[in-house]
């Protein structure tokens, strides 16, 4: 079975200095922007049928990392996003668990609480979220504050700025700081804020930059921005985790972020996992939906499957 260890792996070298890293990442191939646009658009009409739709429904819930990230956020609304996360529908409890609920780092413990030997993991932003502007030590003790905290997962924001300007060994020495601060509990999301990189390329290169600092997943956005996940460039992500692997043995996560709302956007996603990266990935250890009104639309269309019509708007909690 892969691993998602950062243990020296086949492609080691690339990272001994500045240069052989920049040679390594510009050497990627360059991505037909037609064609994986073209892609990610044939792909998002396959037809499911009511089956398929039942059990990929439960499966998004079960990958859903239920978010509230907002200065608002109050210990009762940290309780109550984890009580919808054990039990996301009180009325049938069939329904399955999602994956994590994932918080600022301050509210790791009272979220910890709340999902209490339900198997839901505890996910904290970290690494000064959402901008990641801010000194490395202070990257590295929030980092250290959410894991002592409880935290299952860090989800780290890269310096955009540096990986912008070219510094991509500054960009790839603070994850493998960021993943030794998780220690061997927590697991590493890295966050490349896809809006803010400019081209697939970038993705690209970010994609296997993170991977070879040690992330568990790639991510792709904040949802702090006006761009988010989008197919295109998750199917991108999906294509370098495939390669990853097929080059090192080393499987990484994907997870989706922002602006993934309706339950035939989760559905498209899971088709851009299975026919891209494979069955492998079909699981939510190892993709994620960074998302908080979807569980809403995929709780009222599994209603809609069980009974043949919809619930009245009082079905679902409003987050």
């Amino acid at each position: 079975m892969p691993t998602t260890a950062p243990a020296a792996h086949a492609l080691g070298d690339v990272t001994a200095s500045d240069s052989t890293l920049r040679r390594f990442l510009h050497g990627l191939p360059g991505v037909d922007t037609v064609g994986l646009e073209a892609r990610a658009a044939s792909l998002g009409t396959r037809s499911i049928k009511t089956t398929a739709k039942a059990y990929a429904i439960d499966l998004a819930i079960s990958m859903v990392d239920l978010t509230t990230l907002e200065g608002a956020d109050t210990p009762g609304k940290v309780r109550a996003l984890g009580a919808k996360a054990v039990h996301p529908d009180p009325t049938d409890r069939t329904t399955p668990t999602t994956a994590a609920v994932c918080v600022y780092p301050d509210m790791v413990a009272v979220a910890k609480e709340a999902v209490a030997g339900s198997g839901v993991k505890v996910a904290s932003v970290a690494t000064a979220f959402p901008a990641g502007r801010a000194a490395l030590d202070v990257k590295l003790a929030d980092v250290r504050d959410a894991v002592a905290a409880g935290a299952d997962e860090i989800d780290m924001v890269i310096d955009r700025g540096a990986f912008l300007a070219g510094k991509y060994l500054k960009v790839y020495d603070e994850i493998v700081a960021v993943k030794e601060a998780c220690g061997t509990s927590a697991r590493l999301k890295v966050i490349f804020e896809t809006g803010e990189l400019s081209t697939y390329d970038n993705i690209r290169r970010a994609s296997w930059l993170g991977m070879l600092a040690g992330a568990d997943f790639i991510k792709t956005s904040t949802g702090k921005v006006a761009v988010n996940a989008t197919p295109a460039n998750t199917l991108l992500m999906l294509e370098a985790v495939r390669d990853f692997r097929a080059q090192t043995g080393v499987q990484v996560g994907v997870k989706p972020a922002g602006g993934i709302r309706t339950t035939k956007d989760a559905i498209k996603f899971l088709v851009l996992v299975n026919e891209t990266a494979g069955e492998d990935w079909l699981d939510n250890h190892w993709f994620r939906f960074g998302a908080s009104s979807l569980l809403n639309d995929l709780l009222m269309q599994r209603q809609k499957l069980a009974t043949g019509r919809y619930s009245g708007p009082d079905y679902v909690t409003v987050d």
